[in-house]
């Protein structure tokens, strides 16, 4: 079955099933739980994209911003609790992927993790920040009262490794 088939609920993976953004080489790489994104086409037909929303706070950012390629991974509910230490310690200063139960795996000069049930491997195509005079009220005002808004980074889809 491909991903493209309806196994995933895609309106879903994000916001209940949570995903780790990586980014790096498998020397040198971060990654953090993510809650937002979306999947779907832009540009041409053929050009299928995971479009994911990082804070600058958080240290993936950095390498997000540095490099070419980054992985979106989902899990199955049993490593919830390792998704969630992943989403609450930073690497900047530990290795908090040694805080939890999964492993680092090479996938085209970038990381994936082992345990990783689908992982999108991206090409980065767009960053950029949301504006904060572009957002809808309720957003700016809400979300966005006392903290920066978001960068968005658009990837192309250039490999999937499904188990």
């Amino acid at each position: 079955m491909s991903y493209k088939e309806n196994r995933y609920k895609v309106f879903e993976m994000f916001r209940k099933q949570w995903a780790l953004a990586t980014a790096g080489s498998p020397d040198d790489f971060n990654t953090c739980t993510i809650g937002w994104g979306s999947l779907g086409s832009i540009w041409d037909n053929d050009r299928t994209i995971v479009t994911i929303y990082i804070n600058e706070d958080r240290y993936t950012w950095e390498y997000l911003m540095k490099n070419e390629l980054f992985t979106v991974a989902f899990f199955p509910p049993e490593y919830r609790r390792d998704l969630q230490v992943l989403g609450t310690t930073s690497g900047r200063d530990k290795d908090k992927v040694a805080m939890t139960s999964l492993h680092p795996q090479e996938v085209k000069g970038t990381v994936t993790f082992q345990e990783a049930e689908l992982t999108f491997v991206c090409k980065k195509l767009y960053a950029d920040q949301f504006h904060r005079e572009l957002l809808a009220k309720e957003i700016s005002e809400g979300i966005y009262k006392d903290w920066h808004p978001h960068y968005m980074f658009v990837g192309e889809i250039i490999d999937v490794i499904q188990k």
